[in-house]
């Protein structure tokens, strides 16, 4: 598997350290799952909010910044689908109510 390159792998970090009060509430609750979660995984040139790499599965917090970059999620999962990944879109504000 290629190298990380390390601008990726500072956002990520930096990701993981600034998480939505969402994020941080359904962490909370996978981090204790199997199998296994990641926050802030990098696949690609992309970083996806949530990863179970298991079964390949990619979870992805939507909040107001996503309204103004559609391009970039219309790239970003045709992308994770070609390479067998399923990703699964919520609100924050959905999550934030209702993290179960």
């Amino acid at each position: 598997m290629p190298r990380i390159p390390p601008r990726l792998t500072r956002n990520a970090r930096e990701l993981r350290g600034n998480a939505t009060s969402a994020e941080r509430k359904l962490w909370r609750i996978l981090s204790t799952c199997r199998p296994r979660f990641t926050r802030q995984y990098v696949v690609g040139s992309y970083i996806v909010d949530l990863a179970c790499r298991e079964v390949k599965l990619a979870v992805e917090f939507d909040g107001s910044q996503h309204q103004e970059n559609t391009a970039y999620d219309a790239e970003r999962t045709p992308f994770l689908v070609s390479l067998g990944w399923r990703v699964l879109r919520f609100w924050i504000s959905t999550v934030s109510e209702n993290p179960d």
